[in-house]
């Protein structure tokens, strides 16, 4: 007889009667999981997909034949000849009991209705229970998501399980013994005063009421659920919408690929943003004689003072006569236009279709060129590829993961709980990084290294890995080309010569270098911290010689994960929306790509790629852009030195933006038109991992809003182009004939599935999540090292800004805050803008958090609170950028990385003093929405 594998034995295929009828299951499947195969539902409470077993609550008895008692089917796994009867009289009688007896506790209270407890209940017909019940808590409503009832809990640990080993939180705890043993949060504290970071895990895993969301919509009975896709950052988590009237009452995560069915904060509690009093509902105009200029505050509650409301008619003719007159007058490379990475692909292909054919330009560019274009750039430079190589969750599958320049658990909050599972699972987790991190907590090495110093720390590494032998050598002889090079410039980088310029002792240097090179599987998932540097190319080329020095690469677990910022960053790249490339990275200047377009849209176009995000500013400043086109996107707030970016958005002749909030940028525009929400529109994203996911509408839009789709079509025909798209799938098939990498992926398959990965050259291929495998996508089939040097920040601190801006995000808040600030329960979590110092710097200061500092760069200067942390290294601050009242980006360099056009947002030099006025909040933000939700629920 064959051996076979212990993995093999524990999913052997099990023969077994359910219920009378032979069945066959598998031995790592438990007898409740096979019984749902069959379409025989158990009952069960303490149990759920997909979390490991408890078999606390007894609900799920099954009878075993040969056995004397009856056995929780969630616990128990099926044995060849096994007979189990889950519905005769014994077992039924056992179900019914339990259930009687949990009920016999839990009042009759709206939010105890429809829960599962409910349900089973009525499926098993057990009525009004004859216990009488214990002692019921009082209500803990002191968290602005979550209401807690501890009169309705079971202790199923439902909450516990998902708190603890899914999001890997430990907020939720079990405490006290017998009858006072109770669920607590970390030290038996009221909701809202624990660490809780309101991802609501809890919430969708509890089966009775305990734990709901806090205001009244919870205890609503939805009309409809919708399917679609989360739309903050890029993991690209699977949602349903729950809706009512029109309003989008709560959100629950839905089992997909990227998350499990897992959300976090914003995922979860940050959409009713698109019922906020500030939508733009008609065409606005700027009145005659309102100029523009830099230094304003918006105040969207009185935009009539600088707009006009107009037809769509006029507004539409209005915006194309102005783009198209300059056009005509200046020249085609006058104009320019912004994208949107919030959008979908489909309209982000059209939107660069409209600028390359309409305008008759390259100038099109998105918030990509501040995120991640330099990791894009050294990607094309060495593997021709500018997409993820393995999945987020192949972490699960690594031996090893070196995390450097990311915090996910702020920016990519699912992709982090992953990291955690791993970690808990005994992978090694390596976290780099100037700021220390929560997922430094579950990290075998925490490395802080001194902000900047990113290449003498990577370089180090790999001197270790070439002096010591690591390198696989068959590898780099079979798969690479420029080793040498490499290796002799890493001669100077020894770890002795380094540590004092990172920061890290040269031992740890040493045992992370061989640690990452000697396992089986090691993954680098890195973030904007390598990117948003001057030598931002640098840093990523380091980290693709690290992979492919070591043959890290090609197979699972392995390989290169540039954590991708926005939902649709990466497809807004992929479809083109970028200055070099037409879509799937077809490069501009080669003329076969040229060719290629100019056959499919019928046009002659620009062989000259077009100039980047900051590129356009400063010939916005100069006058040589002279009219712009914006969509979804706010450079008023998220470009660098945001004086000089709002001083050219308002030296342009003529602006259009389209947007759902008069935004800062909208604020300085001729005409604004009203878009649509991620929620009212369809149409497909691409997420970090290079699945191709669908949004599906799930309520109207508002007043006369119309959707972005839409909106480009209309603009297009009225500059001259003989378009007429009617909806997002014919967009769709026009682009998998330009878009190989897609090319298989039908919008039917997508309806069907969600979610499929490229790439997907063909019908029916499955997708490929694991990608060089064999070969890189270059000419030669081979990946390139390319050597990096030391090369310091543009602007170091010194004795008059003696300390160092560091910019970022918060978890409760996404990029400039347009959404996030006005959804209410993440406005009231975090309200206020803050600014984080080592508490040794504010007793330096002579500051207590709480209290207002001013924070000034070379170019401008703000007002922020103060809030210790020991996190931030000492001679740094954080200051996240969503704070219109507060901009960071009032303070940021513009100077940029010589190869991905991006601007140095993570180091500039800034003075900080104690007090300054305080910051304003012109009509929203603060935390004032929560109270009005509450009011207006209530009503409802």
């Amino acid at each position: 007889m064959d051996r076979i594998s212990t993995a093999q034995a524990a999913t052997m295929p099990v023969e077994f009667k359910l219920n009378g009828r032979t069945v066959v299951g598998r031995s790592d499947e438990t007898l409740i999981e096979t019984a749902k195969h069959y379409g025989i539902d158990i009952p069960h409470l303490c149990y759920k997909e997909g979390m490991r077993p408890d078999g606390n609550c007894r609900a799920c008895m099954v009878e075993i034949k040969g056995e004397r008692v009856l056995a929780p089917s969630c616990c128990r796994y099926p044995k060849d000849g096994m007979e189990v009867t889950t519905d005769n009289p014994r077992s039924v009688a056992s179900q019914k009991m339990v259930l009687e007896l949990l009920l016999s506790d839990i009042p009759e209270k709206s939010y105890t209705l429809d829960s599962e407890l409910d349900h089973w209940a009525k499926q098993l017909k057990v009525g009004k229970p004859r216990f009488e019940s214990r002692h019921q808590p009082k209500p803990d409503l002191s968290h602005a998501a979550i209401a807690v009832n501890l009169d309705a809990c079971i202790q199923c640990t439902r909450c516990l399980r998902a708190c603890r080993e899914e999001q890997v939180n430990d907020v939720i705890g079990y405490a006290f013994r017998g009858e006072h043993s109770k669920i607590v949060f970390d030290f038996d504290d009221p909701m809202g005063e624990s660490t809780c970071v309101a991802c609501g895990e809890c919430v969708q895993a509890c089966p009775t009421g305990a734990l709901m969301p806090a205001r009244e919509v919870g205890k609503i009975q939805a009309d409809k659920t919708v399917d679609s896709v989360c739309p903050y950052c890029g993991v690209g988590c699977l949602l349903t919408y729950n809706v009512k009237g029109n309003k989008i009452l709560w959100v629950q995560g839905r089992e997909g690929p990227a998350n499990g069915s897992r959300l976090c904060v914003k995922g979860r509690y940050g959409f009713d943003y698109v019922q906020h009093k500030h939508r733009l509902t008609r065409p606005l105009i700027r009145r005659p004689g309102v100029k523009k200029h830099k230094d304003f505050t918006v105040d969207p509650d009185n935009w009539s003072q600088v707009f006009r409301e107009a037809s769509w008619d006029e507004a539409l003719d209005f915006a194309a006569n102005g783009l198209r007159d300059i056009r005509d007058k200046y020249g085609k490379k006058s104009l320019a236009g912004f994208g949107s990475a919030k959008g979908t692909n489909e309209e982000a292909y059209l939107f660069q279709k409209l600028v390359r054919t309409g305008f008759g330009s390259n100038n099109v560019d998105h918030c990509t060129r501040l995120c991640h274009a330099s990791s894009v750039a050294a990607l094309m430079e060495g593997i021709n590829s500018g997409a993820v190589s393995n999945q987020v969750r192949d972490v699960m599958k690594a031996e090893v993961i070196f995390l450097i320049g990311a915090n996910p658990t702020v920016n990519h909050p699912v992709a982090a709980t992953w990291m955690k599972n791993a970690a808990k699972a005994g992978v090694k987790l390596i976290v780099a990084d100037p700021r220390r991190s929560d997922l430094a907590r579950h990290a075998s090495y925490n490395l802080q290294f001194k902000a900047d110093t990113d290449v003498a720390l990577l370089n180090a590494m790999l001197h270790v890995i070439v002096e010591e032998g690591l390198v696989n050598a068959a590898f780099v002889r079979d798969r690479t080309s420029g080793y040498e090079a490499l290796a002799e410039n890493v001669k100077k980088f020894s770890p002795e010569a380094m540590a004092p310029v990172c920061g890290i002792d040269a031992k740890t240097i040493r045992e992370v270098a061989r640690l990452y090179a000697t396992s089986k599987a090691s993954i680098i998932m890195w973030g904007m911290g390598i990117s948003q540097h001057v030598h931002g190319t640098d840093n990523a080329r380091c980290l693709i010689a690290l992979a492919l020095a070591t043959g890290q690469i090609g197979k699972p677990g392995s390989g290169l994960h540039p954590l991708r910022g926005q939902n649709n960053v990466q497809g807004a790249s992929d479809s083109g929306l970028i200055p070099m490339f037409y879509p799937d990275y077809q490069r501009v200047a080669t003329p076969e790509a040229k060719a290629r377009f100019e056959k499919l849209w019928g046009m002659e176009l620009d062989a000259k790629p077009g100039l980047t995000v900051v590129e356009i500013m400063h010939a916005a400043k100069k006058r040589e852009i002279r009219g712009m086109y914006i969509m979804g996107e706010n450079p008023a707030m998220s470009d660098p030195d945001v004086d000089h970016a709002r001083e050219a958005l308002a030296s342009l002749d003529h602006m259009v933006v389209q947007d759902i909030f008069l935004t800062e940028t909208a604020y300085l525009a001729d005409v604004v038109l009203p878009a649509t929400a991620w929620p009212e529109k369809v149409g497909t994203v691409t997420n970090t991992d290079r699945m191709v996911q669908l949004g599906r509408k799930a309520i109207e839009p508002p007043g006369e809003a119309k959707e972005d789709l839409w909106l480009i079509n209309e603009l297009a025909r009225r500059i001259g182009l003989p378009w007429n798209y009617t909806h997002p799938r014919e967009v769709f098939d026009e682009m998998r004939q330009c878009m190989d990498s897609i090319a298989g992926i039908t919008w039917e398959r997508l309806e069907r599935e969600s979610s499929v990965t490229y790439p997907c050259e063909k019908e029916g291929d499955p997708g490929e999540p694991v990608v060089f495998v064999t070969h890189f996508p270059t000419t030669t089939g081979r990946g390139k090292f390319v050597p990096a040097d030391l090369i310091s920040a543009a602007e170091r601190p010194d004795d008059q800004y003696p300390m160092v801006l560091i910019t970022g995000r918060q978890l409760e808040h996404w990029h400039t805050g347009a959404m996030t600030r006005r959804a209410s329960v993440l406005d009231h979590i975090e309200p206020e803008p803050v600014a984080s110092f080592h508490p040794l710097d504010l007793d330096r200061f002579g500051v207590k958090a709480g209290e207002i500092v001013t924070v000034e760069s070379r170019r401008g200067k703000i007002s922020l609170y103060a809030r210790a942390d020991d996190g931030t290294p000492a001679g740094a601050v954080f200051i996240p950028f969503c704070y219109y009242e507060a901009a960071a980006n009032m303070l940021t360099n513009p100077v940029l990385d010589p190869v991905g056009k991006i601007p140095e947002f993570k180091y500039c030099a800034v003075k900080v003093t104690k007090g300054g006025p305080t910051p304003v909040h012109s009509s929203f933000g603060g935390g004032t929405l929560l109270a009005v939700a509450q009011t207006e629920a209530s009503k409802a």
